[in-house]
């Protein structure tokens, strides 16, 4: 029987085992595995404080009473949602490799995240966003020529920005304007962008990216100034930096995601297409967007029309 107490190198060995079947079985994210082990980590945490110290002693009423304590130190829905589906994934491959004798979560009751709906631009701010970032580049610096052609992408693509910073000079395709990005779970897909993205990304690889080019640089696409590859906090502060100058409301880089999302929709994109643009595993999730049009229609009809 596995001990959980902290410390104990068999609670040690079966954090171990559950990352790599996190990672190399289910193919989740570094993030995900890492917060999926603190989540763990906070079971087992939890357990100890209450006199549990081998993992098949943990039942339903100690998941319940560790999910009702997360509910009385006041943490989000959001994080009790994520904490339990960590826990179910937890003890689904427990069970199933024989850690366990009977999985404890089948009966737990599922904490359901609130649905906040994504934040969204109109055109309008979007375009001036992207101008101001086209403008700044005037000057040839080539980091602003990337952060313009970074922007363009974003938008055009509804790419995740860790995965165009993972993206490489070979994934894009200037001739059939697409660009293959490595979505979750490791999973490939090939996105479409314009004409304005594409005189972007072109002054950004033939003006700005050979001047930062340095031995070890490789095959990334987007640069630091440096040489190395561009990281996700480079982009997310350039965004920031460009929304306050034009006077746009603060956004983070994936409100450029779900802007294009919600854009693609209100201009008759139909929601497979979108869904495959975006790399959702789900049609419900895509589904969201469907809810914000709603949303902006419903704010249009009522400053326009005269019997709203």
């Amino acid at each position: 029987m596995a001990k959980i107490t902290a410390g104990d190198p068999q609670r040690a060995l079966l954090r171990s085992d559950f990352a790599l079947h996190l990672h190399a079985q289910r193919g989740v994210s570094a993030n995900t595995v890492r917060a999926y082990l603190g989540d763990l980590d906070h079971l087992l945490d939890h357990a100890a404080r209450h006199g549990v110290t081998q993992l098949a002693d943990v039942d339903l009423a100690l998941l319940r009473g560790w999910l009702a304590a997360m509910v009385q130190d006041g943490l989000s829905r959001a994080t009790l949602a994520r904490r339990s589906a960590a826990a179910r994934t937890f003890f689904t491959w427990a069970t199933r490799t024989g850690r366990v004798p009977v999985d404890p979560t089948l009966r737990l009751g599922t904490a359901r995240a609130a649905s906040v709906l994504p934040a969204v631009l109109a055109v309008e701010p979007v375009t001036r966003l992207l101008d101001a970032a086209r403008e700044r580049a005037a000057d040839a610096d080539p980091v602003h020529l990337r952060d313009w052609a970074a922007l363009e992408l974003l938008y055009a693509t509804g790419a995740r920005v860790g995965e165009l910073c993972g993206a490489d000079v070979g994934d894009l395709d200037l001739g059939q304007l697409t660009l293959r990005v490595v979505g979750k779970g490791d999973k490939e897909r090939v996105v479409p962008f314009g004409r304005p993205a594409a005189r972007a990304v072109d002054a950004w690889l033939t003006t700005g990216r050979p001047r930062l080019v340095r031995e070890g640089s490789g095959p990334a696409l987007l640069l630091g100034r440096r040489g190395g590859r561009a990281d996700q906090r480079q982009l997310r502060a350039v965004v920031h930096e460009l929304a306050a100058a034009v006077g746009v409301d603060d956004v983070a880089p994936h409100a450029l995601r779900h802007t294009a999302a919600t854009h693609l929709l209100e201009g008759g994109s139909d929601l497979r297409t979108v869904q495959e643009i975006l790399g959702h595993a789900s049609l419900s999730t895509t589904q969201r967007y469907t809810h914000v049009s709603a949303e902006r229609l419903r704010s249009a009809f009522q400053l326009a029309h005269p019997r709203a």
